[in-house]
Order: structure tokens, then sequence, then C-alpha cells
């Protein structure tokens, strides 16, 4: 748990899910601790190499979940976010230190979110960055409205951020008003620009999270966040399954055991009481019924995956 792999050596894509931290802020969804700590081994299960637990809202009480969790000893690193700005971040630093695998600060980059001012918010991340790195090893930080904010702001507190000591950025398509495209520029751009792992963040307001998500490793992110399900905040986020699928399909593999995917989905179904809609991509149950009998002589054709890949089958309509 204490080995923070670096991304440099690294062969393939990191998946941190935030279906226990983000799945959350879904509209009458609440996990029980017993639920948080079942879907938690499921995730190690399925190989999932992160998990996010902490809220930055929430740190208090997250971290009670985040310590039964790692008390376990499953082979997954755990998460968590705290606000780089405000009166209790050197605290929760400390609450963290010790209790986390990575600990990731929060500085929103809109000129409507305190401070308002963009030096401001350059030296007030600065200071907690120093903050966090004198007290942990593995210190994120992520930018909430990265896809709406100048690039130059961008460029310029992402490279403070790493001089001071950050190992991992991560940019939020807080909205989810990307597009494909823009995210890969950017995301090649700022590969250009600092030399340290990225993450992508991406919200489903468009129907374009996984897509985004994909686009962004194609530009270079080390790593992508995503949930179970595309649980979220308002549309939700990229899907676990989506993502993964679509990622080992351009051979840029997660270690995600993909025929675990299916039973994950009934579990956070089970659990969230969101349900998954019968034409969800992968996991839906239409994805593999077919109607025209043709179909079933060359499925490769009318399929975009074989179903065995998530160890499920195909049938005809009756």
């Amino acid at each position: 748990m204490d080995d923070v792999r670096p991304m440099a050596s690294a062969p393939r894509v990191i998946l941190r899910d935030s279906t226990l931290r983000e799945g959350l802020d879904t509209p009458a969804v609440q996990f029980s601790p017993s639920q948080r700590f079942h879907l938690g081994e499921l995730l190690a299960e399925a190989g999932v190499d992160e998990a996010e637990v902490v809220a930055p809202s929430r740190v208090t009480a997250d971290l009670e979940i985040a310590r039964a969790l790692k008390a376990r000893g499953l082979p997954l690193r755990i998460c968590g976010l705290v606000y780089a700005d405000g009166s209790r971040y050197e605290q929760e630093i400390g609450l963290s230190a010790g209790q986390l695998d990575w600990v990731t600060l929060l500085m929103p980059l809109s000129s409507k979110r305190e401070p308002a001012d963009p030096s401001e918010k350059i030296t007030r991340l600065a200071a907690a960055v120093d903050y966090a790195v004198a007290r942990t090893a593995a210190v994120g930080v992520g930018f909430p409205h990265a896809t709406q904010t100048d690039l130059e702001l961008l460029v310029r507190i992402g490279r403070v951020a790493t001089e001071h000591g950050a190992r991992r950025i991560t940019i939020y398509d807080t909205n989810g008003s990307a597009d494909p495209f823009r995210i890969r520029e950017l995301l090649t751009a700022l590969r250009g620009a600092w030399d340290v792992e990225m993450f992508f963040h991406g919200h489903n307001d468009l129907g374009l999270a996984t897509a985004n998500s994909l686009a962004a490793v194609a530009g270079g992110a080390h790593g992508v966040e995503v949930t179970v399900n595309g649980l979220g905040d308002r549309a939700g986020n990229a899907s676990l399954e989506q993502v993964a699928v679509g990622l080992h399909l351009r051979g840029m593999p997660a270690a995600v055991r993909l025929e675990r995917l299916p039973t994950l989905s009934r579990v956070v179904e089970e659990a969230s009481g969101v349900a998954v809609p019968k034409l969800a991509p992968i996991v839906g149950e239409y994805v593999f019924i077919h109607k025209s009998p043709a179909h079933l002589r060359t499925p490769e054709l009318f399929e975009a995956f074989d179903p065995a890949l998530i160890g499920t089958r195909r049938r005809l309509d009756h």
C-alpha cells in the first residue's frame, strides 16, 4: 500500500475510481459504511489501482472510512481531496497524512471562486503544497474548471505546484463542456509544459466523459478518474466500465479484470438505487441481445467487442 509507483515507468493507464467519493454526489445516493467497504473490496478484486474516498466537504468523516479500508490490507491505494484554500487545510492535511496514499490539494481556477485573483491562487496553493509535502510523500494538485481556464494560467500554476513538490496534477472538466478534440489538444500541450504525472477527471453533462477520458490518454494523461456506472454529480462522470473496455480495445490497457465489470456494475446499481439503463454501453441488458438471427453468423460485424471479454454471452431475442 505504501508503494506509489512512478507513472513514467508504468506501461499502462492508471484508473482511479471515485465511486466512493463522487458517487455520493449523485442525488439520493447514500452508501452505508458496510456498503462502502464491500465496494472497496470489489474494486480491489477487479484490479482497480486507486479509490478516491475522501471528499473535500467531509474530510473528517470520510477519513474514518479510508482508515477502515486501509486496515483491510486491500491492494488498492486510498486517496482523498482537500481544498488548498481555506481555514482548515492545515488541520485536514495533518489528519490525512499517514492515512491516505495520495492527498490531492484542490485549487479551483475560475475567477468566480475565491480567491479571485490568479496570483493569490498561486500563492495559496504553493503554501498548501509546501505544508503537505513536509508531512506526506504522495501529494498531488487538482484544478477544477481547468478546461474553462486560460492556458497560460493553467501552465503557470501547475509549474509552481510541481516546483514545490506536487507529484501529480489532475485536470477537471468540471461542467462537462469540453470535447475530445479540445481535451487531446490541451493534454498534449500540458504534457509538453509539465514533467509530472497527469490525470483527467471528466463529467458527462454532454455525454462526452468517456470520449474525453480516452482523448486525455491519447494526449498524454497517465491516468483517468472514473466511477462505476458513471455515478456522480448532475449527469455523472466517466464510466469505469466504458473507459476500461475502451482503453483495452485501443491497446492502452489498464490493470482491470474486465470480466468483473458486470458484477461490479450490478452491486453498485443495487447499493445506489440508480438503475443501469438497458441500453447502457458495456453492461446494459440489451448490449448483446440481437433481434436478427443473421447477426449471429458474423457477430463481429455488429458488436464492438466479444462478450466473452466481460464474461457474458450474446443471445437472440425471441
